[in-house]
This record gives structure tokens, C-alpha cells and sequence, in this order.
């Protein structure tokens, strides 16, 4: 299986590579060049397979040589051991209502079924070499928390996490940064958490801004688990297959994905690519809603990001929308590198009409404003006892608005305490602790620096190559 940029389609990579670095130094996104297309014999092998043995099957072939199967069996049985459901997630029906939950992890969110396994890969990658390897990255809320359970005491490995001061829950926020059982009781020495003075966005363009920096990656051997990594979207593939074979006996199905930087339903469309029976995948995004609007008019405009009740999509620039526009274009390298040109120089690009009808054939794109989503946690608790985090919500309620007839699976991507302030308060009651949360520490641990790119490279050279065990 090889690998190249949606910039560049003429410089080739193994799976290996494109793991460690991340990102295309181009500023692209890997892409294979090629995906399996799975027929309905293979389906009938598949559906009788455990979630473990389903992720080894689909994850191996984009593997290619670069692991050997039994060795990525372990990791990925090593990595789900610590989930509090038998396959890793689990589906809710209520009437018409389907709700995938995905946040039975270490760290309440579906980030962990992507990030402990590459956690693990990291440390079978780099065990050849005594060089310390250093993760930065950027997260609005769930993907760092999910980084640093899966890194912390990673021998040779550092990691840096930005996050937005101020604009992601506290309880998100605790989970990343405090001592806990996770820990072993302590604070692991290889974890360096800044809040950053300013949005995700912000955080993001700093990241991709060190990653295009050649001097400064190769200086500290930088690597990054943003959802930009390839490794990031294979694993979440593994769900759209799983609860397909569950709620499914072959017909179509629609898959409801709360987003920000659309990294988790391009995992859908992926499954869509290779075969799984999808209808739409449905879009559904709070009022910072640029993924809404590219969707239904072409126009790709960021706007100033607004705050809200669900601020892991609180985003207006969602890195792998670039890889859709990447088949959209027709697999089109030089069209990608001048909308993302026209993007960097102008603030904004229009799609073509052939690129938009290509993209609205498997999109839909829904806003869910806070007053609704409120609402949609209200009514779901009354209605059927069940209590819901606020980006579950926004894909609840994205469904009920477009009100189509086909069976559709709604994505929990986050347990409810994650926002516990918030949901107790629309619900009117307090919420059990769940077992994830009731190890949390007084003490935290992080940083609150300016938003500025050379400020956040001199505190991380500071510290990077100084791996402790």
C-alpha cells in the first residue's frame, strides 16, 4: 500500500511513513492510492467477526508490510483491553432512534478508539531507535485528552498539547491535565499541556504552521495524532462497518456524524468507498457551521468562531474536508493545491459545480443551534431515561430535521460527563460519576501561553529530546 499527498501526487510513502509524519510536508493530507472494495462475500465474513477481528481486517490492508498482522493483532487487542464494553462500543435503539456509542474509553470520547492503538504503534515504530519522537497536538476538547492517556509514560516519547484557554469544558480540560488513576497517581513526565490564548483554529494553524516548518520538525523529530494522521481516520472506519452489521440485513442505512474538523465522517465516507451499503452521511454541526455551508452552496468561507454548549466542534477550519475535495477534483492534485492557495491568500474558495454535485451525493449538511440542542438532551431524557452529551445531541436532532425514511445511526462521540455542568442543569438532576471520571486528582498541570507561534516552539524546544521514564 503506498501513499502520496492531495498536493502532490508524484512523491510515494508506505503506511510507516505517513503514520510518523503526520502531515504532507507540501501541507497536504495522505491519501492511499488506492482503496479495496469489499463484495458481498467478503460482507458475509466480515459481519460474523468481533469488533477486534473486523478492525484487524480492515486496518491490515491499509497497513500493507510495513507490521505484521499478528504483531497489529496484539496492539490492537492490547489497546482495547482497557474498555468498559466487550467491542470496544455499543448501540441504543428507542423507537427509530439509533445511537452508536462510542465513548467507553479511557477518556470518555471516541477519540481513544483511534488514539490507544496508535499510542501503541508509536512505541512498536520507534523501539529500534533511541531518539525521542515528539507529538504535538492541537485539540478542542477530546483528542488530546485521548492522546495523553494513550502516550503518557511512552518511552522516547513527548508530547505537546494545545488547547483552547478557556473555551473547552472543565471537565474536558481535567481529564488532560490532572493527576489520576490513569497516572499511576502522578503527573507522567513526558506530558506538556499549553492553553493557548485564543480558538482551536488557532491552535491548529500553529500546529500545521511547525509541521511545514522542515527546520523545526527534523530538529525535534516531530510527529503529530491530530485527526489529519491517516493512522487517526482507518480506525474509526472500523464502526461504521460494525454498527452497520448490527443494525442492518442489507439494506441501506444513513450515518448522523456531529463534526468540526471532519475527520470522524470522512471515516464514514471511507466505509461508504469500500463498500458498506451508506446512503448519506449527514453532517450535522453546531453554529460554527462552514461545514454545512461548503455542503449545501459550495463556498468555503471561515468565519470568527462562535462559542457554544458543544465546543469540540466549536472549528471553522476543518483540515480534512481536503480530502474529499481530493476525489471531488477527481484525484486532481494541482486543483487541490490552488483552492488551498486560494484559502491561504484569499480566506476562502468556491467549488466547482461538478466538485459540489459529487460531494452532495453522499453529504448532507445540517446547523443545530444551542436552544435546539438543549431541547434535543431534554426531550431524549424524558422521553426514554437516556442522557446525552450535547454533540450526540446535535446529531439527534440533525436527523429529525431532514426527517428522511432510511434507517440512520446516530454517533454518541462523547460519554455525557465529559459536559457534566451543562447536561445536569438541562436534565435537572446530578449525574452518576462514571468510573473514567472518579479517579480525577485536585492538581493540574498546564501551561497558559500567548497565542503566538514562536512563544509555543521556544517552550517546546525547551523541552523536547528531554524524555524521562
Amino acid at each position: 500500500m503506498k501513499y502520496f499527498s492531495t498536493r502532490n501526487k508524484s512523491e510515494k510513502y508506505n503506511f510507516k511513513e505517513v503514520f510518523l509524519r503526520g502531515l504532507a510536508s507540501d501541507g497536504g493530507l495522505f491519501v492511499p492510492e488506492n482503496i479495496k472494495k469489499f463484495d458481498k462475500a467478503d460482507f458475509l465474513k466480515l459481519k460474523k467477526l468481533n469488533y477486534i477481528q473486523l478492525a484487524l481486517e480492515i486496518v491490515s490492508y491499509f497497513c500493507g508490510n510495513d507490521i505484521d498482522k499478528k504483531k497489529l493483532k496484539n496492539i490492537i487487542e492490547k489497546s482495547y483491553y482497557n474498555f468498559l464494553t466487550e467491542n470496544v462500543v455499543s448501540i441504543k435503539s428507542f423507537d427509530n432512534l439509533n445511537v452508536l456509542e462510542l465513548y467507553h474509553g479511557p477518556t470518555l470520547a471516541f477519540k481513544d478508539i483511534a488514539m490507544q492503538v496508535i499510542g501503541n504503534l508509536y512505541s512498536e515504530f520507534i523501539k529500534e531507535t533511541k531518539d525521542p519522537i515528539n507529538i504535538i497536538v492541537a485539540t478542542s476538547g477530546d483528542t488530546g485528552a485521548a492522546a495523553v492517556n494513550a502516550l503518557k509514560q511512552k518511552k522516547n516519547i513527548n508530547l505537546f498539547v494545545l488547547h483552547p484557554h478557556n473555551k473547552i469544558s472543565k471537565m474536558q480540560r481535567k481529564i488532560m491535565t490532572s493527576e489520576n488513576f490513569y497516572f499511576s497517581n502522578k503527573i507522567s513526565k513526558n506530558i506538556f499541556n499549553i492553553a493557548v490564548k485564543g480558538t482551536f483554529d488557532d491552535c491548529q494553524n500553529i500546529v500545521k504552521k511547525m509541521f511545514n516548518d522542515e527546520k523545526f520538525r527534523k530538529t525535534i523529530n516531530l510527529s503529530g495524532v491530530n485527526s489529519i494522521n491517516w493512522a487517526r481516520i482507518i480506525f474509526q472506519i472500523i464502526y461504521y462497518f460494525y454498527a452497520y452489521f448490527k443494525i442492518s440485513n442489507s439494506e441501506k442505512v444513513n450515518f448522523s456524524v456531529p463534526t468540526g474538523n471532519f475527520g470522524d465522517v470522512y471515516a464514514g465516507y471511507l466505509a461508504k468507498k469500500m463498500g458498506l451499503p451508506i446512503d448519506k452521511l449527514i453532517v450535522s454541526t453546531n453554529e460554527n457551521d462552514i461545514l454545512q455551508r461548503v455542503i449545501n452552496t459550495g463556498e468555503y468561507i471561515p468565519k470568527e468562531v462562535k462559542p457554544s454548549i458543544s465546543p469540540s466542534m466549536d472549528i471553522q477550519v476543518a483540515s480534512n474536508f481536503e480530502r474529499l475535495i481530493f476525489d471531488a477534483t477527481n484525484f486532481n492534485d494541482t486543483e487541490v493545491d490552488l483552492l488551498m492557495s486560494d484559502l491561504k491568500k484569499k480566506g476562502s474558495f468556491k467549488l466547482k459545480k461538478e466538485y459540489l454535485e459529487y460531494i452532495q451525493q453522499s453529504f448532507i449538511g445540517v446547523k443545530v443551534n444551542d436552544k435546539e440542542t438543549r431541547e434535543t438532551i431534554e426531550k431524549i431524557y424524558k422521553k426514554h431515561n437516556f442522557i446525552i452529551d450535547p454533540h450526540t445531541a446535535i446529531a439527534i436532532k440533525a436527523q429529525e430535521k431532514i426527517n428522511i425514511d432510511t434507517k440512520t445511526v446516530c454517533l454518541a462521540t462523547a460519554h455525557p460527563y465529559k459536559f457534566v455542568e451543562t447536561v445536569e442543569k438541562i436534565i435537572g438532576i446530578k449525574m452518576e460519576i462514571p468510573i473514567q471520571g472518579s479517579f480525577l486528582g485536585p492538581d493540574e498541570k498546564y501551561e497558559v501561553l500567548e497565542n503566538d507561534i514562536e512563544v509555543i516552539k521556544k517552550y517546546i524546544k525547551k523541552r523536547a529530546h528531554h524524555n524521562e521514564d
